[in-house]
């Protein structure tokens, strides 16, 4: 006895018509989750990055003005192989000889605690 006798309803039945259909939807599935979690992460990463950008710049602008007042200007840089290792490093500009290492301001730079300079 043949099973398509037992089970009629299975006649025509062929198991492999419905596996492309499925492997699509799956791509297309782990493409929206992929995409999904990147806009959920990504705004934080610039954020963050934002946030120790203008902090490094403020923090170094505190240093040069401790360290070296006749410099014309500040930079912060993030760096991978800075002076202190990778992180922003604030360097005086236009002071003689060219730009001056100041201070390594780590990974996440905050706000210097620095005390008067003595006269």
């Amino acid at each position: 006895m043949d099973e398509f006798e037992i089970e009629p309803e299975l006649a025509g039945y062929v198991p492999t018509e419905g596996v492309p259909r499925r492997r699509r939807m799956l791509l297309a599935m782990r493409v929206v989750v992929v995409v999904g979690i990147l806009c959920l992460v990504l705004p934080g990463i610039l954020t963050t990055a934002s946030v120790a950008a203008s902090t490094a710049q403020a923090s170094c602008r505190a240093w040069v003005n401790y360290e070296a007042p006749d410099a014309s200007g500040e930079s912060a840089r993030f760096e991978i192989f800075g002076a202190g290792g990778m992180g922003w490093e604030c360097y005086a500009t236009g002071v003689f000889g060219g730009d001056r290492h100041v201070a390594s301001l780590g990974l996440i730079p905050i706000s210097p605690k620095l005390s008067p300079v003595p006269k």
